[in-house]
């Protein structure tokens, strides 16, 4: 059996990705837990997502889950306190 080439896109500013095949949205990620679950519902279970060449990670490995806080605190000003002059 062909198996079909998986995407795990770049993480979202919310820190979700989405994992495609091919032009279909297989489903939307927060973990690399989720991604398992979503190849398994997928019919795709058994391959190992970390490792495999099928999965192509974009925007960083199955260990970067960036939430909204690291895609823009670098380089952002801190705001005032409330109430400061």
């Amino acid at each position: 059996m062909d198996l079909p080439s998986i995407v795990v896109h770049p993480p979202a500013l919310d820190g979700s990705r989405r994992v495609t095949t091919g032009s279909e949205t297989l489903g939307i990620a927060y973990h690399l837990d989720d991604v398992v679950e979503i190849l398994r519902l997928a019919d795709l279970d058994g391959i190992e997502v970390e490792e495999s060449d099928i999965v192509d990670w974009q925007g960083g490995g199955p260990d970067d889950w960036p939430g909204l806080s690291e895609h823009h605190e670098v380089g952002r000003p801190t705001p005032p306190p409330a109430g400061a002059p």
